[in-house]
C-alpha cells in the first residue's frame, strides 16, 4: 500500500516511504507510471512549468493559454495519493524590488488554489532564506485558510555559502557561516514568523557536506516530514551501484527513527535507472535495528501527550493497575530494597517478626514482593496492607480468601494520612512516586503517614529526587498547543505525562526537589530551586522534561533519569512542562530556571519560569490556576 505523502512524521510506520523528484515533466501520466513502475511511492512535479515566469498586474492576467497541464490527466485519487505540487522557485517574495513581492504574492496565491483545486495532499514550498518576512507572510495567510493540504519547505542539511566554499577548494577550517547563512537559523526566523504551525513541515536535503552531530540532534527535534537525497551525494561502490557514504547513512537512519520520508531527486545515469536508488534506500531502512520488545510497547506513547494521574482524587481503574504490574523490573527492585533492608538494617534485626506495612496496596504487587523478600532472607513478616480505593480493598480482600500466601495479610480500607490505628511499623513500603517524583504527592501521603512507622523505623523508599532538563520538540509544542481550545492558557500551564522520543536536550538535567523518608522534624513539602543551565548551541526552547531518581534503600534506585535509567522499566514515562512562547536561545547564553512547588489546604501546584540575558518569561501557572493535584 501506498504511504500517503501527506502522513505525519511518525517513529510507527512500519515501512519506508520513498518518492522520485522531478526538476520538469513533459508528460506527468508517463512520469508517474515510471516511477511506479521503479517501486516509488509518489513523485514530486512542478505546479507550473519552472520556466512560466509571469507577471500578473492586475489581479491574475487575462490568459489566452493554459497556465499548466489539464487536471484531467489524472484521476483526482492520483493527484491526491501520488503527486506532491512543487510551488515555482523563481518566486521572489523579498525582492527588493516591491512590483516583484507584490507579483510573487499573486502568483503564489495562483498556485495555491490550483493545488486545491486538484486536490493535492501535499505541497512543496521553495528553500526558505533569512530575509523572509514576506515570504512568512504570504504562507501563514495561505495557512490560515487551507487546512486540508500540507505545506513542506525545502532547507538544506548544509549552508549553500558553505559548500560553495568548499566546492572552489576552501578548506573547511577557514570558512565561517554567518547566522544569516545558516539553514537551521533561517528556518526557525521562518517558522516563528508563520506562529509555529502543525501544518508546515521541513524537506531536508541532504548535502555533500555534512555537519556535526549537534546540528543533526537539531532537526531530530524539528517537524522534518522527508529528506531529500540528490543523486549527486551518492557514490559508487565496486559493483557499479550507487551507495551512501558511512557518515551520511548514519543521518539518514537517525531519522529514520522520527519516520522521515526519502525523496530521490537528480539526474539518473546509471543504465538500471531510478530503481537502483529506490532498492538502496529500502535496503538502507531495513539495516535500522528492529525495535526491542519494550520500544514495541512503548512505540505508541512516543510524543503523545497524557494527563497525569490524580490518584488521592480519583480511584484508579482495573486496567491502569494491570498496566503498572506488568512492569517486572520495578518490582524486583522493590524485592532488592525490601530484602537488603530485611537482613542488613540494624533497626529490624533481631525481631522475631517484621511489621511491614503497605501503603497505598492497589491490587497487591508489593505484598508479593515483600513475601518473595521474606522467603529470600528467611526474615518473617506480618504484612498489612492499606488501600483507601474500595475497588482496589475487594480485590485485596478476595486474595486473603482465595491465596494461601495471603491468608494472614490483614487488609485495611483506609486513607493512610487518616488512619489511626494502634499498631506500628518495622518498615513502610510505597509506591506513590509520579514522573516527576513528588508530583502524584508521594511527601503528603507519607508524611502524614509517618505516626505509623517506629520511630527507627524504615521507609521504602527512602529518598527520591526530582530532576530538570531543557528541551527542544516542535512535535511537542505543537500537541500541547490543542489539548484544550486552541491555544488556551492551560495548554501550557499543564504538565503532561509523555514518552519523549523527537526531542533535543539542551543541556543535562540538574536536581530540582528532594524529599527524605522518614523525616521527624520537617514535614513542609513547598520548594523553590533556581536551576542554571549552558546553552551551548543555538536552539528553540519549547519547554522542559521533568525525570526523578529515587533511592529504595541502601544503593538500590528506580530511575527514569536518562543518566542512571532503570534498565527496561516502563511504569512512568517523563513529564513536559510547556512554555507558552517557544524562546530562541542564543549559542553560549545562561539558561535561568525557576520552580516552585507550592500547596494549600486543597491543593498542591507548580509554578515555573526561566530568563536569560534577552528574555524574561512570565510565570507559568500562578497559584495554580490552570493545573494542580488535588489533596
Amino acid at each position: 500500500p501506498l504511504v500517503h505523502p501527506s502522513s505525519e512524521p511518525t517513529a510507527a510506520m512500519e515501512t519506508v516511504s520513498i518518492a522520485f523528484e522531478y526538476d520538469t515533466v513533459v508528460n506527468i501520466e508517463r512520469a508517474l507510471v515510471k516511477a511506479q513502475d521503479n517501486a516509488f511511492d509518489y513523485i514530486l512535479v512542478p505546479l507550473v512549468h519552472p520556466s512560466f515566469e509571469r507577471q500578473t498586474s492586475n489581479g491574475l492576467e487575462e490568459r489566452r493559454l493554459p497556465l499548466t497541464r489539464s487536471d484531467m490527466l489524472l484521476s483526482s485519487s492520483s493527484w491526491n495519493q501520488n503527486i506532491v505540487g512543487k510551488f515555482s522557485e523563481w518566486i521572489n517574495f523579498d525582492s527588493q524590488v516591491e512590483a516583484q513581492r507584490h507579483n510573487a504574492r499573486k502568483v503564489f496565491k495562483q498556485e495555491v488554489a490550483w493545488a486545491t483545486h486538484l486536490g493535492l495532499s501535499a505541497a512543496l514550498l521553495p528553500e526558505v532564506y533569512w530575509d523572509c518576512a514576506n515570504y512568512a507572510s504570504a504562507v501563514n495567510s495561505v495557512l490560515m485558510n487551507v487546512t486540508y493540504m500540507k505545506f513542506w519547505i525545502r532547507v538544506p542539511l548544509s549552508s549553500r555559502k558553505k559548500q560553495m566554499l568548499i566546492s572552489q577548494g576552501v578548506k573547511e577550517e577557514n570558512i565561517k557561516i554567518e547566522r544569516e547563512d545558516h539553514p537551521w537559523e533561517c528556518w526557525t526566523r521562518f517558522k516563528t514568523l508563520c506562529g509555529h504551525p502543525k501544518s508546515l513541515g521541513v524537506v531536508l536535503e541532504i548535502t555533500q557536506d555534512v555537519p556535526e552531530d549537534w546540528e543533526i540532534d537539531r532537526w531530530y527535534s524539528e517537524p522534518v516530514v522527508a529528506v531529500v537525497l540528490p543523486v549527486s551525494v551518492f557514490l559508487t561502490n565496486s559493483k557499479g551501484f550507487p551507495v551512501l557514504s558511512k557518515r551520511h547513512q548514519a543521518i539518514v537512519k537517525r531519522l529514520f527513527g522520527i519516520g522521515v520520508q526519502v525523496i530521490v531527486k537528480g539526474n539518473i545515469t546509471h543504465p538500471k535507472g531510478s530503481v537502483v536508488y529506490q532498492q538502496y534506500v529500502t535496503w538502507l531502512w531495513k539495516q535500522v535495528p528492529p525495535l526491542t520488545q519494550l520500544e514495541k510497547y512503548e512505540r505508541p506513547y512516543w510524543d503523545y501527550l497524557q494527563a497525569p494521574l490524580q490518584p488521592l482524587m480519583d480511584n484508579l481503574e482495573s486496567q491502569t493497575y494491570e498496566t503498572f504490574e506488568k512492569d517486572p523490573i520495578k518490582y524486583s527492585q522493590y524485592q532488592k530494597a525490601i530484602a537488603l533492608a530485611l537482613a542488613t538494617d540494624p533497626f529490624l534485626q533481631g525481631k522475631e517478626q517484621i511489621v511491614l506495612m503497605v501503603l497505598g496496596a492497589g491490587r497487591g504487587p508489593l505484598v508479593n514482593a515483600a513475601m518473595r523478600a521474606s522467603k529470600e532472607t528467611g526474615k518473617k513478616l506480618k504484612l498489612y496492607a492499606l488501600e483507601k480505593n474500595p475497588n482496589a480493598v475487594n480485590t485485596l480482600l478476595n486474595l486473603t480468601f482465595n491465596n494461601p500466601d495471603w491468608k494472614d495479610v490483614t487488609v485495611i480500607s483506609t486513607d493512610i494520612r487518616k488512619y489511626g490505628g494502634d499498631i506500628k511499623a518495622d518498615i513502610i513500603v510505597s509506591e506513590l512516586l509520579g514522573s516527576f517524583g513528588d508530583n502524584e504527592l508521594s511527601p503528603e501521603c507519607l508524611y502524614g503517614a509517618e505516626d505509623l512507622l517506629k520511630v527507627g523505623g524504615v521507609s521504602i523508599p527512602q529518598q527520591y529526587e526530582s530532576f530538570i532538563a531543557p528541551i527542544s520538540s516542535c512535535k511537542l509544542y505543537g500537541e500541547a498547543r490543542t489539548v484544550y481550545d486552541e491555544d488556551a492558557l492551560k495548554n501550557f500551564e499543564t504538565a503532561y505525562v509523555v514518552n519523549l522520543h523527537a526531542i533535543n536536550v539542551l543541556d543535562t538535567a540538574k536536581s530540582c526537589f528532594e524529599f527524605v523518608h522518614p523525616s521527624r522534624e520537617d514535614h513542609d513539602c513547598s520548594r523553590h530551586k533556581t536551576m542554571k543551565f549552558k546553552i551551548e548551541h543555538s536552539a528553540m526552547l519549547h519547554g522542559f522534561a521533568g525525570y526523578f531518581d529515587s533511592r529504595l534503600y541502601g544503593d538500590v534506585h528506580i530511575s527514569i533519569l536518562p543518566e542512571t535509567f532503570t534498565e527496561n522499566m516502563f511504569s512512568w514515562f517523563p513529564l513536559y512542562f510547556p512554555i507558552r512562547q517557544p524562546t530562541y536561545l542564543k549559542a553560549g547564553s545562561e539558561l535561568e530556571v525557576n520552580f516552585l512547588r507550592l500547596a494549600n489546604t486543597k491543593q498542591v501546584w507548580y509554578e515555573w519560569s526561566f530568563s536569560t540575558d534577552d528574555v524574561q518569561s512570565f510565570n507559568h501557572n500562578p497559584n495554580g490556576r490552570s493545573w494542580w493535584i488535588g489533596l
